[in-house]
């Protein structure tokens, strides 16, 4: 006797990393997988502030109408403690999230950023990381999830960038998809996104990592 499918997802919201934008190199692969095979799918990929007040704001405003059976959150580095924290909102309760090298404390790491700084994928397109950014980081909760097996970690051992250990603490309670090499943009995407999509119920089948 098969299980029922869960409900197939209809809205989708990536959250990009700091410096980073909706033209990453994962972003657009997302945006071209939606194009190409669920047309129908709500896909929301924004470009985020660089204060995290604003960013949750924008991003609670975003998603005011979005359903809670079949929404589902990816997020990458800085974006996957956003989708951490969003999974923990009464509206996304229910949903899924894949995380890429999720950043575990933010506010720590980034304190060595505040100044001026310029996206990943556009060196003219610059911004300043201002000091009460930090604070506004410690301010976002990150509770532990109520339901870890919602959250799948996709956590590399060769990033560069962030402690693989860390990451892997933190989500001890959740499924990980643990990557020997790898990197922290997480170069080999494309080896791993069918099963991420079937865990985020994108393709109507039962998710299986």
């Amino acid at each position: 006797m098969s299980l029922p499918l869960a409900p197939q997802t209809t809205h989708l919201l990536y959250l990009h990393g700091f410096r980073s934008s909706p033209r990453s190199a994962k972003a657009q692969r997302m945006s071209a997988w939606v194009t190409e095979h669920r047309p129908d799918l709500v896909f929301a990929c924004p470009q985020l502030p660089p204060s995290p007040a604003e960013a949750m704001r924008l991003l609670e405003a975003l998603t005011e109408d979005w359903p809670r059976q079949t929404s589902a959150l990816m997020g990458s580095s800085l974006g996957g403690f956003y989708a951490t924290v969003l999974a923990e909102w009464p509206r996304f309760q229910a949903s899924p999230a894949v995380l890429l090298n999720p950043a575990v404390d933010p506010a720590r790491d980034l304190e060595a950023y505040i100044g001026e700084q310029s996206c990943w994928q556009d060196p003219q397109d610059r911004f300043f990381f201002r000091p009460e950014f930090i604070e506004q980081l410690r301010m976002i909760r990150c509770a532990r999830s109520h339901d870890p097996q919602r959250l799948l970690a996709v956590i590399a051992k060769g990033d560069e960038v962030l402690d693989w250990r860390e990451m892997q603490a933190r989500y001890q309670e959740s499924p990980i998809r643990l990557l020997e090499g790898s990197d922290h943009g997480l170069s080999d995407f494309e080896d791993y996104l069918p099963d991420l999509c079937r865990f985020l119920r994108l393709d109507g089948k039962n998710p299986s990592i």
